[in-house]
């Protein structure tokens, strides 16, 4: 295996071991998994640096969104970045971003950045629209 090849398959290990542990709901090891942790949500433009501030938005989302999950839908490599398009899914039950708690589940998708630095995963930039209600499913 090159260099290359080698450093995108630990930089993708990262970021799956990372988003599992987010739906596990096993925040420290999600933070753990940075070596610097930032992480910036874009539609509300908030920027949560360090592991206290990045472990307090977690303890924020686990109470806004109880049972929030996430789902790969499409992984991509870039030169300093693994790029994710998600689904997020749960029950939207406390204040989250300054919007009104609904009590109704949701689906929305959104683009994670994971920034590297080499093999370090130095920052997670979000990008999506606000929650919003679950879409109705079709047949």
């Amino acid at each position: 295996m090159t260099a290359s090849k080698a450093l995108r398959a630990l930089r993708e290990a990262i970021v799956l071991e990372h988003l599992e542990s987010e739906n596990e709901q096993e925040f420290d090891s999600a933070v753990g998994a940075f070596d610097h942790p930032r992480c910036e949500i874009v539609s509300t433009g908030q920027v949560f640096d360090g592991r206290e501030e990045f472990a307090g938005y977690y303890a924020h989302v686990r109470s806004a969104l109880p049972d929030r999950r996430s789902r790969l839908v499409e992984l991509h490599h870039a030169d300093g970045a693994v790029i994710v398009e998600l689904e997020l899914e749960g029950t939207h039950v406390g204040s989250l971003g300054g919007e009104e708690p609904t009590g109704l589940p949701f689906r929305v998708r959104t683009t994670a950045f994971f920034v590297f630095d080499g093999a370090r995963l130095i920052g997670k930039r979000v990008y999506g629209d606000r929650l919003g209600p679950a879409p109705a499913l079709t047949s």
